[in-house]
């Protein structure tokens, strides 16, 4: 997954917002308000997302190419290496999971999530 990839696949997710809050290089994306993913523009090696705390360790105990993200909570994003071994396929599944944990958790208010979900379930994204 290049750069591209990524940011094609975020913008791809409804109602997504893409913001670089940070500095000129590292694209957030957000839903409902609520940044779900990032990257470096510049120097594209990670991707962090979001995660379920246990969902989070298991995955860096099987995967090498799976820890923390930098800058992040450590219990509830993970970075994920671009260059490894990892198929792309797994990447987007954990970009699309940490998507739907921040609209499920973290979208508020109530009727923002509502709608959110409204439109996640019109394009079959819904888990």
């Amino acid at each position: 997954m290049d750069i591209e990839e990524f940011r094609d696949y975020c913008l791809s997710l409804p109602l997504t917002e893409e913001t670089t809050p940070f500095d000129e290089t590292t694209l957030v994306y957000k839903i409902g308000g609520r940044m779900y993913a990032c990257a470096d523009m510049a120097d594209f090696g990670w991707v962090a997302v979001k995660c379920d705390p246990d969902e989070a360790l298991r995955l860096r105990e099987r995967y090498p190419e799976v820890g923390e993200a930098w800058h992040f909570d450590k219990r509830h994003w993970n970075g994920i290496r671009t260059d490894g071994d990892l198929p792309e396929a797994f990447i987007r599944e954990q970009i699309r999971n940490s998507y739907l944990l921040v609209v499920h958790r973290n979208v508020t208010p109530r009727s923002l999530r509502d709608e959110i979900l409204r439109c996640i379930e019109k394009q079959g994204l819904s888990e």
